[in-house]
């Protein structure tokens, strides 16, 4: 069996806040991870090579046959197909970016200590299909797509568990997949544009209106009412209410109340606030500018529709408001009236009349209590991240240097 080998590169650094605490291959898109993907397609484990202070908790295994695959790239089956006919020490290239690699252990074991693939054979990937992930909003800009290639891979072959009767289909009632224990009741349910699954145990309380694609994940909760539109994930352990618009939550994050969210993506054990409304379009309707922790300032996006890209266990207060295209980073807590600004730095606490830092001790022990709600514990290894996480986002912090 192969081992499959997912690197980050500079990338990364675009995809930040999301990937302070994770390897790109931990990002959700679509109904599963990265890594989930390329287990399922390659049929074989899937490890890491990552930033140094991320390698204990997501560490690498190799031996004799090994590929080396760019965690920001998704599998398709011309991709795979391609993949499962390379050579040892051949590699796919797009331009100048590595893509993909076969190594033997030895070549492997050189490429870790000199991170040098100049002797490799190198092939253009030019006309292979495929998604990448390059920016944050390709997130969920790709999740339409991303949830429909998901949909038939997880469902191919399988028999859905039943559809209650007291639903609305519009549409093919056939793109509509549950999984055991889903409990879906008076809804509607649109699959016009796209496939809409629900995880295991996920419950969709009554009233909900849901245009696929759409992703509720394992033990997933959409509370009474919720208005969900076309291209959402809410991964495992999330909840949603309110407006919802083509929207990504990795895993465990809360947007259970009334309010706008749209054209964003959240990080772990993240909260929205009751009836906070985050904008995802200027009233100019001019492209959106965002921070960048690449450039170390605010870059155009291309995007017309923009909204918010938050970090994991970050929060906002009670009908806190947002504007278009705002970065809030790693353990944030944002509140008050008025709108911040469009940049919030990982552990700040405070709003529009300023902010102060939230000591790493006070946010642990407000993860530990939201964790345990849900029986998990906060480990050695994330506190350890999360601490150097704190240390390296202290240079935004500029009211540390003020004081």
């Amino acid at each position: 069996m192969p081992n499959i080998i997912l690197f980050d590169n500079e990338v990364r650094d675009r995809l930040l806040p999301l990937t302070f605490t994770r390897p790109v291959g931990e990002l959700r898109m679509g109904i599963l991870t990265i890594r989930e993907k390329w287990e399922r397609w390659m049929d074989a484990p899937v490890s890491y090579i990552t930033q140094d202070y991320l390698a204990e908790r997501f560490e690498i295994e190799y031996g004799k046959d090994n590929y080396i695959i760019n965690g920001s790239v998704l599998p398709s089956p011309q991709l795979v197909r391609l993949i499962k006919q390379m050579d040892y020490n051949e590699a796919y290239l797009r331009g100048e970016e590595l893509i993909v690699a076969k190594l033997d252990e030895e070549q492997i074991s050189r490429l870790i200590s000199d991170d040098d693939i100049s002797e490799l054979n190198g092939f253009d990937l030019e006309g292979t299909e495929y998604l990448k992930i390059d920016y944050l909003w390709d997130i969920y800009r790709h999740n339409q797509q991303a949830i429909a290639e998901d949909f038939e891979l997880l469902t191919k072959g399988r028999k859905s568990a039943p559809l209650s009767a007291s639903n609305r289909v519009v549409g093919d009632p056939a793109q509509i997949f549950l999984e055991e224990g889903a409990n879906v009741e008076c809804a509607t349910l649109n699959t016009v544009d796209g496939p809409i699954y629900f995880g295991k145990d996920s419950l969709v309380m009554e009233g909900c209106m849901i245009r696929g694609g759409f992703s509720l994940g394992e033990g997933g909760i959409l509370k009474m009412g919720a208005k969900v539109y076309r291209g959402t994930t809410l991964g495992p352990g999330c909840k949603g209410g309110g407006e919802i618009n083509n929207v990504v939550m990795l895993a465990n994050s809360n947007k259970s109340h009334e309010g706008y969210l749209g054209n964003a993506v959240l990080g772990e054990w993240c909260n929205i606030g009751a009836d906070t409304n985050a904008s995802n379009l200027k009233n100019n309707y001019d492209e959106v500018r965002v921070w960048s922790y690449e450039e170390e300032r605010f870059v155009k996006t291309g995007q017309q529709f923009c909204g918010l890209f938050m970090g994991d266990h970050s929060k906002t207060g009670i009908s806190t408001m947002l504007n278009t295209g705002t970065v809030i980073g790693v353990c944030a807590n944002v509140f008050g009236e008025g709108f911040p600004r469009t940049f919030i730095p990982s552990f700040a606490w405070g709003g529009k009349q300023g902010f102060q830092t939230y000591r790493s001790d006070k946010a642990f022990e407000t993860m530990d209590r939201v964790m345990e709600r849900r029986g998990h514990t906060l480990s050695v290894q994330e506190r350890l991240i999360l601490l150097r996480v704190f240390e390296d986002t202290r240079q935004y912090r500029k009211w540390e240097k003020e004081d």
